[in-house]
């Protein structure tokens, strides 16, 4: 329950504002029950209305993303891109493609993206993108076709500086590559940052692959060791999903010793007491892009169960739920704790609903929170991002050990977090106050940004100007134009109130002026049609 009147009052207005978006409220609810404990002592912030900004989004794209199928028919699926925040760095988030995606579903992503990036210590941002179109099912060159169409709408709005989009739930090495070769056609340029997930003969990291199924091991084995003084040595364990997160958290559990005997899809899921073969998982999900019923079909004494809610009912000593938000609810929740479990680690974003965080919390088992404990993806790819800077490709042991140093510092900075708010071993609680409170200092270090007086008509004649001058003139010429062009602008604005206070102030676009006209009919004597055509 949120007890501070501030967010109390800023909670409100997004509810009555956004009544039709359910997991974004969700995720903002359980946010800011664990920030009452820090906002209670910065009083600053409600007066720079922080919270109000915090949940905003600093921009929402939408657009539409017709592609032609198979049999030459047009379909129309719908594209979207939350950029949320970058007080700390450049937009970054996965695109996920499903059909279960509509803008509550990305803000609430976009919005844990925020924290999430913020705890891996990187300079990065939060943001989110994907579509309601679903991969399965189609054809390669169905899945091209969208994937191109998708870029060509997405590619204006990204950039290594400006947005990073990455991959996530339907979006693989396929659909990156897919994108990723349209963005390249179109901006003519090798821009390797300005995504993230790629294969390795194009900028990829080593490593990536394995990066959030990993950290998600990384970080669950510090709280075992820091908080029960335990391990997975010897532990039963669920893993829901097959995906790539769920594939590699059980390939990590199974090597820190751990026995995976139950997995699922979307379908249902499958019980298999001598544990999970992942080469034969591996096969049917990664090469075959089958159903994981088509496990049982293969391997003796395994069982496949229709539904995905009964995975839950299995006794384990640790469920990781990697597959969707709120996949977990309160009956599954009761069910894992009264057949013994010891803990449940979240892999996927938001898989447990309130009631069954509040019901693991209550019992005693211990709980992570997915902002934190799948990091492990979006840390590699800020790795990924310094590679394709640096112009460098690190090794595979050079990655994953960067990776699980980054998921210690995780896990330290929650564990502090949790104790300074009289919480120890809190990691929900730990995991949001220490995430927020970097993006908070950063966003109060830049002051209320605002849009200041534009003219947009001159602005424009003058930007006209200026190329047609780069395109033609000789550079003594050239000079002389700009310089004129820069002391008729930095006028210009000087003349015009800038406002000390308020977040937007847009004057209405103004005429050229005499001087602009002048610099602009000088150039354009200079400018052959000819030449501007080429």
């Amino acid at each position: 329950m949120i007890n501070n009147a501030y967010l109390n009052r800023v909670f409100a207005d997004l509810q009555k504002n956004h009544p039709n978006e359910p997991e974004f409220l969700q995720a903002v609810d359980e946010v800011f029950e664990s920030l009452q404990y820090v906002v209670d002592k910065h009083p600053e912030w409600e007066e720079a209305g922080l919270m109000e900004r915090f949940v905003e989004p600093e921009r929402i794209i939408i657009f539409r993303v017709p592609w032609v199928d198979d049999n030459g028919k047009v379909q129309v699926n719908r594209g979207y891109r939350v950029q949320f925040n970058s007080a700390i760095g450049p937009y970054k988030g996965g695109l996920r493609f499903h059909p279960s995606v509509n803008l509550s579903v990305i803000k609430f992503l976009g919005f844990e993206q925020i924290l999430k990036n913020s705890l891996t210590t990187l300079p990065m941002g939060g943001g989110k993108g994907g579509s309601d179109f679903d991969p399965h099912g189609k054809s390669d060159g169905e899945v091209m076709r969208f994937c191109q169409s998708f870029m060509t709408e997405l590619y204006r709005h990204i950039g290594q500086f400006t947005d990073t989009p990455a991959g996530d739930i339907g979006v693989g090495a396929r659909e990156v590559g897919y994108m990723y070769g349209q963005y390249k056609k179109i901006v003519d340029r090798f821009e390797g940052g300005v995504i993230t997930g790629k294969g390795l003969t194009y900028g990829g990291s080593l490593a990536r692959t394995e990066a959030t199924g990993y950290g998600i091991c990384y970080f669950s084995a510090e709280v075992l060791k820091h908080l029960r003084n335990d391990s997975f040595e010897g532990k039963k364990v669920i893993v829901s999903g097959s995906g790539n997160v769920a594939q590699y958290c059980a390939q990590k559990c199974m090597q820190f010793g751990g026995k995976v005997i139950a997995m699922s899809d979307s379908k249902g899921y499958v019980y298999d007491p001598n544990g999970i073969n992942l080469d034969v998982l591996f096969d049917i999900k990664q090469k075959r892009r089958a159903r994981i019923s088509v496990y049982a079909d293969e391997v003796p004494g395994s069982e496949y169960h229709e539904g995905c809610k009964g995975i839950w009912t299995i006794p384990c000593d640790i469920a990781m739920p990697c597959a969707s938000q709120n996949e977990m609810d309160l009956e599954g929740a009761k069910a894992v704790i009264a057949n013994g479990a010891m803990a449940v680690f979240e892999g996927a974003n938001m898989p447990l609903t309130p009631e069954a965080i509040n019901a693991v919390i209550e019992a005693g088992l211990l709980y992570t929170p997915g902002k934190a404990s799948n990091a492990g993806g979006v840390a590699t790819s800020g790795l990924e991002m310094s590679q394709n800077s640096l112009r460098m490709s690190w090794s595979f042991e050079e990655v994953d050990e960067k990776l699980h140093g980054i998921m210690k510092s995780i896990f330290k900075a929650c564990y502090d977090a949790s104790v300074e708010c009289g919480q120890p071993g809190n990691m929900m609680l730990g995991a949001n106050v220490a995430g927020f409170l970097k993006v908070a200092n950063a966003m109060m270090a830049q002051g209320i940004v605002y849009v200041r007086g534009l003219r947009m008509s001159c602005d424009m004649a003058v930007m006209r100007s200026l190329l047609a001058c780069q395109a033609v003139c000789s550079s003594r010429v050239r000079s002389r134009i700009v310089s004129r062009m820069v002391l008729t602008l930095a006028a210009r604005r000087a003349s015009s109130s800038v406002p000390t206070t308020g977040m937007v102030r847009l004057s209405a676009p103004a005429a050229p002026t005499a001087s602009d006209r002048r610099v602009t009919r000088r150039v354009s004597r200079r400018v052959k049609p000819k030449a501007m055509n080429e």
